[in-house]
């Protein structure tokens, strides 16, 4: 079986001010975090899609071995799966979707959603965690043509809630990841700290602000697809 991750980077948050993509989270970034665990699932083609941050994202993360796609209309509304999909592999036989800034999804819940999802050939693969469904999702070659159709990103969970195709429910460890979309995400993500417990002053972390940092480690290579 053929199989291409898709990390969808390329939205951004006008409340952070900043690229999410960049800031610093556990001596890496954000989408560096991400794009290592992307890496360690061993896909056979790995895309990453990204916005209107993309000159500083490629300046400081290493992308090797990655498709990038490039999708500047991303934060106005447009779909960065639509463009993606043209740099699928013809071989793929299915996507598995993640999303980069949501470091605390693991590679074994990846590994775990394919595996249940490869055998029947499952045209819909959800992971269940303790409080709802959430990514990583895969999508079966059969559903390349709703993804092509999208308006934008948010209507893949309308693919699948819509109940036109069979949704495999694959369980995950834990409650669904968080997300950064505010400077309270991101302080949630990196202390733990409850948000209720007062407002967060951006400048307050070291971590708040993205800054030049070292890529983590040696990580997995992949050769590009053709």
């Amino acid at each position: 079986m053929f199989v291409t991750g898709l990390l969808l980077a390329a939205d951004g948050s006008a409340q952070l001010g900043v690229p999410k993509q960049l800031l610093a989270y556990h001596g890496d970034t954000l989408l560096g975090a991400t794009l290592g665990t992307a890496r360690e699932c061993g896909f056979d083609q790995l895309i990453v899609t990204l916005g209107a941050g993309s000159d500083q994202i490629h300046d400081r993360i290493d992308l090797d071995g990655v498709r990038v796609v490039e999708s500047p209309h991303a934060d106005t509304g447009s779909s960065s799966i639509v463009p993606a999909m043209e740099a699928v592999d013809r071989r793929t036989d299915g996507i598995v979707v993640l999303l980069g800034d949501q470091p605390g999804v693991t590679s074994a819940t990846v590994w775990s959603l394919v595996a249940e999802v490869a055998g029947p050939a499952t045209p819909i693969g959800v992971s269940r965690y303790d409080n709802g469904r959430g990514h990583p999702c895969w999508f079966g070659r059969e559903l390349f043509g709703e993804l092509r159709g999208l308006c934008n990103d948010a209507e893949l969970w309308e693919v699948i809630e819509l109940g036109q195709f069979p949704v495999t429910q694959v369980d995950a460890i834990g409650n669904v990841p968080p997300r950064v979309d505010t400077w309270d995400d991101y302080r949630r993500l990196v202390s733990g700290v409850n948000p209720a417990h007062g407002a967060f002053t951006p400048g307050a972390f070291d971590d708040t602000h993205p800054t030049p940092l070292p890529v983590r480690g040696p990580h997995r290579r992949h050769r590009a697809a053709p």
